[in-house]
């Protein structure tokens, strides 16, 4: 029906709109509810970082705070989106100025989570040296999962 009105109107011009543009008309929100929602994801993010902070000091903790303390990153990162949408986010991102400290950021972010997986791969293969502990571990899993 709107698209009629355009027609008969004369404002067809924007028949042809790109994707992006699609997504953008369809999803605009309201300024009260991006910061709603800005405080609701920052305050998550915040939260699985420090709850990744307190899981470190568990045994065998230093996995459970790679994936909580990245998680909460992203998370207080992509907040920011619906203050002023993903696009322009990414666009201030790259800036010249912001540059270094996007790629060290984004780069620390994938090392944390890469040390947690290496200190996975390396007990893994010090399992590999006990007689049948891989087969225990597994069995464990397994019946933990089932």
């Amino acid at each position: 029906m709107d698209k009629l009105r355009r027609v008969l109107s004369g404002r067809d011009e924007n028949e042809e709109q790109g994707l992006t543009a699609q997504v953008l008309d369809a999803s605009t929100l309201s300024y009260s509810t991006r910061v709603k929602w800005f405080v609701i994801c920052f305050a998550s993010g915040i939260l699985c970082s420090i709850l990744g902070t307190a899981l470190l000091f568990l045994p065998n903790g230093i996995k459970l705070f790679a994936v909580f303390y990245t998680l909460g990153n992203i998370a207080a990162l992509a907040s920011t989106c619906f203050l002023m949408g993903p696009l322009k986010q990414l666009k201030r991102m790259f800036e010249k100025t912001r540059l270094i400290a996007t790629i060290v950021m984004l780069l620390c972010l994938v090392l944390t989570l890469c040390a947690a997986f290496w200190f996975l791969a390396m007990t893994w293969y010090s399992i590999s040296y006990i007689p049948f502990a891989r087969d225990a571990v597994m069995k464990c899993f397994t019946t933990c999962l089932s």
